[in-house]
């Protein structure tokens, strides 16, 4: 009988307790692998996503803490207080830095999660130096250099740079696992990584199952009234969601007398210069601070519309986790986005809503129309999410699938290298 592999190595740059973008699953893939008999010791920096400050409480040089079962070693590292191209760089240059100074023992694979490219692409060169007989995986939940030419952040020198590191990490890859199957044909035909080193596995909703909702209540205490059509964005506040053109939808919205209310949830490096562009102009567009599980949850089920935004452009680079949420709420979703992109694939191959086109606040308003315009189909739109959630995207088949593949990869290299 094969003597089950334990020791696992996570290097992340997001984790519990940030409850936005890809720490979830980090920190659920982590204590997963350890419920299933493994021994996870993830290095990560101190909580700071999507604030960009770091978490009150957290900031020590170094810190050790066990998190469901994982063992958490937590390193101070560089964190600006606005995101832009270079000093996001640096930031992931100096955490990729204290991840290669730190002690990282003989494990029996090694996962990297990317983001963060950078510090990845440093934690796969001493792996290659000290480690080199160890499985090593990058787990992608972005792509950079796609992300760079559809944002277009940074210069001509800058994403061909990125893009030589990105594809030299995933080239050097044991296996690449990517969250979706677009995901999976661009690092084959834009890298060259053979499609027998490329794993599918699909992003899970995160949130348990939701408990009822008094709708009214809530409703209520955020000062949404009973005839206002309330929708709801949560999440990241960056440049790829493209806030500006809901903002405007907004203004629109206003001086249409349409009554709409689109509700901001969460923090970002976009968020002060949202909420001036809203000031200086009439517009029915609310914020609201990042939310503690139960009042998150609450907000969701009690919205009309779920919102995913993207920036004109945006196709190809990421998954937006929130759609996991969305659909987990049975809420309709209205998805403002490239229409051949991944975002819009994911929504029709759900049914669960309704796309249209990205940087058209008046297709955005005309989207919300649609929708209200027969609540009860918006309402089967809704169910099919939530069918979706629980058939396609299942966390227990995610992390049986990744312990799977790291048990495979582990077997292989024992075999190679017999100890």
């Amino acid at each position: 009988m094969q003597q089950r592999p334990l020791r696992t190595l996570v290097f992340g740059l997001n984790y519990p307790p940030e409850t936005t973008g890809i720490s979830p699953y980090t920190g659920a893939m982590a204590g997963g692998l350890a419920r299933r008999g493994r021994e996870v010791r993830a290095i990560t920096a101190h909580p700071h996503y999507p604030d960009w400050k770091i978490t009150s409480g957290y900031g020590q040089w170094s810190r050790s803490e066990q998190i469901d079962g994982v063992s958490v070693s937590r390193l101070r590292h560089f964190v600006p207080p606005q995101p832009s191209p270079l000093p996001r760089a640096l930031s992931e240059v100096t955490f990729g830095i204290r991840q290669i100074l730190a002690r990282w023992g003989r494990p029996a694979a090694i996962v990297a999660v990317s983001p963060a490219l950078l510090s990845s692409a440093l934690v796969r060169l001493r792996s290659l130096l000290t480690h080199r007989s160890t499985p090593f995986v990058v787990w992608v939940q972005d792509l950079y250099g796609i992300g760079i030419s559809e944002t277009g952040q940074g210069g001509g020198l800058a994403a061909r740079v990125i893009q030589k590191v990105e594809g030299w990490l995933l080239r050097s890859a044991s296996t690449v696992v990517v969250i979706h199957d677009r995901f999976a044909e661009r690092v084959h035909d834009d890298f060259a990584v053979p499609r027998e080193r490329i794993a599918v596995v699909r992003n899970w909703t995160h949130l348990p199952p939701l408990p009822p909702v008094d709708v009214p209540a809530v409703r209520a205490a955020r000062g949404w009234a009973d005839d206002e059509v309330v929708v709801v964005h949560t999440g990241n506040m960056g440049v790829k969601q493209g806030l500006h053109h809901v903002v405007d939808a907004g203004r629109l919205a206003h001086d249409r007398g349409a009554h709409v209310r689109f509700v901001l949830v969460g923090n970002g490096s976009q968020r002060d210069e949202l909420q001036q562009r809203a000031d200086a102009q009439p517009t029915t567009t609310q914020f609201l601070p990042p939310l503690g599980n139960r009042d998150f949850t609450d907000i969701l089920q009690a919205a009309d519309i779920l919102l995913v935004n993207e920036l004109p452009g945006v196709a190809e680079m990421a998954v937006p986790s929130k759609l996991t949420s969305y659909f987990a709420a049975g809420r309709p979703v209205l998805a403002a986005t490239d229409s051949t992109g991944i975002t819009a694939q994911e929504v029709r191959a759900a049914d669960a809503g309704l796309v249209v086109s990205a940087g058209d606040p008046s297709a955005l308003l005309d989207g919300v129309s649609a929708l209200m315009a027969d609540r009860a189909a918006a309402d089967r739109l809704g169910q099919n999410g939530k069918r979706y959630r629980e058939t396609v995207l299942d966390e227990t088949f995610a992390i049986d699938r990744f312990d799977s593949l790291l048990a495979d990869l582990i077997a292989t290299a024992a075999e190679k290298h017999p100890a």
